[in-house]
């Protein structure tokens, strides 16, 4: 509106008063600007008629365009446009976190947790309501459905280090889970089965692992029943305040230890961790291994230690 006032008060000058471009534009500036500067030269009859219409019809236009912009301000466009700039930013250097692919019950409580074990993660949703949870709690997030694959290199699956496929619909779970295997065939995938019929099928998707909340509820509260004392050391071990604790080491391709045996690695010394299983590639479990099991590479290693036992374990495997 404000460059169509422009227009037509340059034009109306040149055609009514035979002024220069120059003259003519810098005369409709200062018109509808209300600086108060004299004409550029002397006006004759239309040209006066002509500079009354340009008043109030450029004045409004400009004063409605300074409200427009003042509104824009005020009600947080502007802010709103830097925060998804931010979170682009954001997005873009993650590296090694897990995509976790909807806001819900499950989600949002899966998203606590790898909060509290200060570990990345970005949020995939396409509801309203999570999403306007998401911006609420400043979690990092992506607005849109999770079964695209661009909307999945959006959340950085090139360089994530896991997916976990926390929405409520089982037919939704597997095509995002084809999704994710289409883009990365290698990455860790975790799926959740309403139903247990659902498991195989997002097995057969490309899912390294599917969980049944309501099998392992069942699960957890008959190991309460029969063995209280073990689930709640173990718990204790995983979320409480103790200088202990038991974690996962994998062996990645460009490690040191691959091919070597625990004897070798030194895996055995007074300042090591403990080490409790093995976890070959193909599925096998070696539990309590001893000094000449031998390392290759995939294998993951569950080691029971304080944080400098198992940083020192960490460095001799890698």
């Amino acid at each position: 509106m404000l460059a169509a006032v422009l227009v037509l008060g340059t034009t109306g000058y040149m055609l009514l008063e035979r002024w220069p471009l120059l003259d003519a534009l810098y005369m409709t500036v200062t018109t509808i600007s209300t600086v108060g500067f004299s004409e550029v030269h002397p006006l004759n009859t239309p040209g006066r008629i002509f500079t009354i219409g340009l008043i109030l019809g450029g004045v409004g236009t400009i004063f409605y365009a300074f409200g427009v912009l003042a509104e824009i301000v005020f009600e947080g466009d502007i802010a709103r446009y830097r925060r998804k700039r931010s979170m682009d930013r954001r997005r873009e250097a993650l590296r090694e976190h897990f995509i976790v692919c909807g806001y819900g019950r499950i989600g949002t409580q899966v998203v606590s947790e790898l909060d509290s074990a200060n570990v990345r993660c970005i949020a995939i949703d396409n509801n309203p309501e999570a999403i306007a949870r998401l911006e609420h709690e400043g979690r990092l997030h992506v607005a849109d459905d999770a079964a695209s694959e661009e909307v999945l290199k959006q959340a950085g699956i090139e360089r994530a280090r896991g997916l976990i496929c926390a929405v409520d619909s089982d037919e939704r779970a597997v095509y995002i889970v084809l999704a994710a295997k289409a883009v990365r065939k290698d990455l860790y995938v975790l799926a959740r089965a309403g139903r247990p019929e659902s498991i195989r099928r997002l097995e057969l998707a490309g899912a390294d692992r599917v969980i049944s909340p309501y099998r392992m509820a069942g699960h957890m509260m008959a190991e309460l029943a029969l063995r209280p004392a073990l689930v709640e050391v173990m718990d204790f071990l995983q979320h409480g305040d103790t200088p202990v604790g038991v974690e996962e080491l994998i062996v990645r391709p460009d490690y040191g230890a691959i091919g070597r045996t625990l004897d070798e690695l030194g895996a055995f010394g007074n300042e090591q961790a403990h080490l409790l299983a093995v976890r070959r590639k193909d599925g096998d479990l070696v539990i309590d291994p001893d000094g000449e099991f031998r390392l290759h590479e995939g294998d993951l290693i569950v080691a029971f230690g304080s944080a400098e036992e198992l940083s020192r374990t960490a460095a001799l495997i890698r």
